[in-house]
């Protein structure tokens, strides 16, 4: 939304435009994505929720928001995302993603592990996307695991003042060592030469 706060009222009325059938919700705020959720469940729309927030994407996925509209509980959950995050390592999302759903479907709480996850994702987030430096070295950051995988040769963006932040490089080595089962090398290497010959 370009940096624009978009208030409960807003989403309360937008959720009843009747050609909205998905929202995607990117504030990096949990007060702000509570709004948007609670503004479609009181709208009594059934309107599919994404999370864009590439900072607490796993626990917008298992999160049952549930709220109290016309003396009933009324659950939403958000069913996927659009995320930044998902521009690498993308099978393992995929996976993480489903693992997301499976858990739900068990209606015995939140596993210990997917919760733990989250936070190694997040930990991941941080070195691709730089919020240390204001998000200044994302679209950079991105663009050196591409290239670690061979699917970039280099991390040029169409800016070239736009560069990896001091640090940053590190912080991606670190999370890709600390974290092999998040990444997903090996898939791409197998795949890399079918996916890029022409």
């Amino acid at each position: 939304m370009g940096g624009r706060t978009l208030s409960y009222h807003f989403w309360r009325e937008f959720a009843e435009i009747d050609n909205v059938v998905a929202i995607k919700i990117a504030p990096f705020n949990r007060y702000q994505t509570l709004d948007v959720v609670r503004a479609v469940a009181e709208s009594g729309r059934e309107i599919s929720l994404y999370t864009g927030n590439d900072d607490n994407f796993v626990m917008d996925l298992l999160t049952p928001f549930i709220f109290r509209v016309n003396g009933k509980m009324i659950e939403r959950r958000i069913v996927g995302g659009l995320l930044g995050h998902w521009a690498v390592w993308t099978r393992r999302a995929v996976e993480l993603l489903e693992e997301c759903h499976a858990a739900r479907l068990l209606d015995s709480g939140v596993l210990a592990s997917l919760i733990r996850k989250g936070i190694e994702v997040t930990d991941c987030n941080a070195a691709f996307f730089d919020p240390a430096h204001n998000f200044a070295g994302c679209i950079p950051g991105l663009h050196e695991v591409l290239r670690r995988q061979g699917l970039l040769e280099g991390t040029w963006c169409l800016n070239p003042m736009e560069r990896l932040s001091p640090g940053q490089l590190e912080e991606i080595d670190r999370v890709h060592r600390a974290y092999p089962h998040l990444h997903d090398d090996e898939f791409v290497r197998e795949g890399r030469d079918r996916w890029l010959t022409p």
